[in-house]
């Protein structure tokens, strides 16, 4: 395939021999640059390049830029995200790659907005990258440079790579932040400057594949909406040492896995009371002693104590001691994140106050943050170091006041943050960054171990979210033993689902499945489930549904034992009439529908967590839409004892037994084929349990093997 593509060319062999690039990376780059050769492409029709959030795609393109240049491409434009702490930290990175090129005269990276006023002929011989902000003065300046000042630019050869290319927000995302005209006018200056091109081609460079399927050529009464779809596609690599979404959702319910202890759930009101200072919730004295910060002191104390253990481990191995980061995401304005850093501060201090005084309050939070990062740690082969040097060396680092606290929320303080490698400095062994959007639009955070978020999950949209995930990236997961995530619950649960939103559609494109288009559906109160516009689909109210999939209700109590009983006794009758004290009945939707209405009136919900017991109806008239038998298999056990909460006290979420070829998963898998199957666990609810001493009924819906895979939402916007 590769054939066309000259791969011995000056630029191209500097930067093999520079970066010792693996097989897959050589692939994907020469597998890009022939397929530009070959096909003809637009913002309409891109090439794109589909990586995962933070997995290497800027180093891949740039590979690809330089081998570009060595096959008749005189000039590369690269479109970047609006901030000028972007463009810093991309022309920071062309630098470093191309470094003795550029000193050697055979390429000059420019930002086009301080573009020498007099680029020579000379200069302009040689090859030229532009950074070129997507924001409309600079794609202005672009066109002029182009078509009035240099015209003799218009007769090269031209490579748009427009980075981050996560165009789903331009017709879908609410957030009024997002000046939807203007993203209009840039896209179409684009068209415009490439019409006047004489030779140009067009890569797209993101890690939000969605982006294609959520701007279709709408027709309301079709149930597949088809994308808009790229000249080609190219996968990149994803490297040893990439942590994503598969460590921090689908490995977090693995307990030999660190990822089991990643996540630690926070209430929302901690969150609301990080919006703005109120002397009435935060008094001015000892913060640790205040249980309206107990979640903001742990995540403080397990930053600074996790920081102190791997730089224990390092210095034992006789390694450098590395610097490590927090993050803290939760508010977007200005007040909000000062009123943060002097919290923080103030936390700090108290804890440096309790160090030094060695009082019973530290040594009880240190022992607590040893415990629970000691668990995950043990997980790994190296050894932990003991309590007592764990003690002393927080001491020291609270003396040496190795925490700061940062706060970033403008483009300025941006810049100035960024290191050589347009990374944010890392000044001390522990920083805490403080922040909002501006922290998520591409700025690489190296060695985080911490992040405390907390946006709203009813605004989120997918760009949004993966853009925000900066703990994912390439990841030491010794480190990753110390990492954690603090959020709420229900952000938790929508951050998993955009996760599963997120893979079930690169499954596609990898199988080849994106050709198709995919499936979205939405609950209609007259029809069931109808078509719907992915425009209309609201990310935190999503649904992904493939095949074997579980759906169960999570994170609650049942009503009290005299208030159920009833309930619970009528639901036991109907399911002994169905299965005549067998295990396994196949049941008609409607009765199941209305089994699952009345198990609903026997439980309680956590703060965070529902069960929309409408929208498994409206799931399975989907799952039994084209059966001539529209039922559902039904697999019974009774007389369990499951814990309410787990080790770590969350809502357990795992009532059946997966293991072995007996399990009611495994069974309920072999049953589901061309229906799906529904597995009901009678439950003892013992007090000891956590429970409240009520037997109740708790249901698993697993989709049947063979199904489309679709997307779901019970609530459109």
């Amino acid at each position: 395939m590769t054939q066309q593509v000259q791969t011995n060319g000056r630029f191209y062999s500097y930067l093999k021999k520079k970066n010792n690039y693996g097989k897959a990376y050589l692939d994907a780059m020469e597998d890009t640059v022939h397929h530009l050769k070959k096909e003809q492409t637009s913002a309409n029709r891109p090439g794109m390049l589909l990586g995962k959030v933070q997995s290497g795609k800027t180093r891949t393109f740039l590979g690809i830029m330089g081998l570009a240049y060595d096959n008749g491409y005189d000039i590369v434009v690269l479109l970047t995200k609006g901030t000028r702490a972007l463009v810093k930290q991309t022309m920071s990175r062309l630098h470093l790659e191309f470094d003795q090129l550029i000193r050697d005269d055979e390429m000059h990276a420019f930002d086009i907005m301080n573009l020498p006023s007099n680029v020579s002929r000379w200069e302009r011989k040689q090859r030229l990258a532009i950074v070129v902000k997507k924001e409309t003065n600079n794609m202005d300046r672009l066109q002029a440079t182009l078509f009035e000042k240099y015209p003799d630019l218009k007769d090269k050869n031209v490579l748009f790579i427009d980075d981050e290319a996560d165009f789903a927000s331009v017709s879908y995302e609410k957030n009024k932040d997002k000046n939807v005209v203007e993203q209009r006018v840039i896209a179409s200056k684009i068209d415009a400057l490439r019409k006047n091109l004489q030779r140009s081609s067009y890569l797209q460079v993101t890690a939000t594949p969605y982006s294609l399927y959520l701007q279709p050529e709408e027709k309301e009464n079709q149930m597949r909406f088809a994308p808009v779809r790229p000249a080609f596609t190219v996968l990149v690599p994803v490297h040893d040492q990439y942590v994503g979404g598969e460590f921090y959702f689908d490995d977090s319910h693995d307990s030999s896995s660190s990822a089991y202890y990643l996540y630690r759930d926070i209430r929302q009101s901690d969150l609301d009371l990080m919006k703005k200072k109120d002397g009435r919730r935060v008094k001015r004295d000892n913060a640790l002693k205040q249980k309206n910060l107990a979640n903001v002191n742990e995540a403080i104390l397990n930053f600074i104590t996790g920081s102190v253990l791997r730089r224990l481990q390092q210095h034992t191995a006789g390694m450098k001691q590395e610097k490590y980061a927090m993050v803290v995401h939760t508010e977007r304005g200005k007040a909000a994140h000062e009123w943060q850093e002097e919290l923080f501060n103030k936390i700090i201090a108290d804890i440096q106050e309790a160090a030094e005084e060695d009082t019973a309050e530290f040594q009880e939070y240190v022992n607590a943050s040893y415990e629970n990062l000691s668990r995950s740690l043990n997980l790994r082969p190296k050894s932990v170091p003991s309590h007592e040097a764990t003690i002393h060396a927080v001491k020291e680092a609270l003396r040496d006041e190795m925490a700061v606290v940062t706060t970033v929320n403008s483009d300025n303080e941006v810049e100035e943050l960024l290191d050589a490698e347009g990374q944010l400095h890392l000044r001390t062994p522990m920083n805490i960054f403080i922040g909002g959007q501006i922290l998520d639009r591409g700025v690489t955070i190296r060695n985080m171990i911490g992040f405390l978020y907390g946006r709203n999950p009813a605004s989120f949209q997918q760009d949004t979210v993966l853009q925000h995930s900066r703990m994912y990236g390439a990841r030491n997961l010794d480190d990753m033993a110390v990492t954690r995530l603090y959020t709420t619950s229900a952000i938790y649960d929508v951050m998993e689902k955009i996760h599963e939103f997120d893979a079930e559609l690169r499954n596609a494109f990898i199988s080849g499945g994106h050709d198709r288009g995919m499936i979205f559906l939405r609950k209609d109160r007259t029809k069931g489930i109808a078509p719907c516009s992915p425009n209309k689909i609201l990310l935190s109210r999503l649904t992904s549904l493939h095949p074997h999939k579980r759906l169960l209700p999570k994170g609650f109590q049942t009503g009290y034992k005299s208030y159920i009983r009833k309930n619970v006794n009528g639901i036991s009758v109907t399911i002994d009439q169905w299965t005549k004290r067998e295990e396994t009945a196949f049941v008609s939707v409607e009765e199941v529908k209305q089994l699952l209405l009345d198990i609903r009136e026997t439980l309680v919900f956590d703060e965070g967590h529902s069960w929309d017991v409408e929208e498994y109806a409206s799931i399975l008239d989907y799952l039994t839409m084209d059966a001539e038998e529209k039922g559902v298999w039904i697999i019974v056990r009774k007389n369990r004892n499951i814990r309410r909460t787990d080790s770590e006290g969350r809502s357990e979420d795992a009532p059946d037994t997966p293991s072995g070829g007996y399990g009611e998963l495994a069974v309920a898998r072999r049953m589901a084929t061309d229906h799906p199957a529904l597995i009901l666990l009678q439950q003892n609810g013992r007090e000891e349990d956590g429970w409240r001493g009520a037997p109740f009924w708790w249901p698993v819906l697993v989709t049947q093997a063979n199904m489309e895979p679709a997307i779901y939402t019970a609530h459109p916007v």
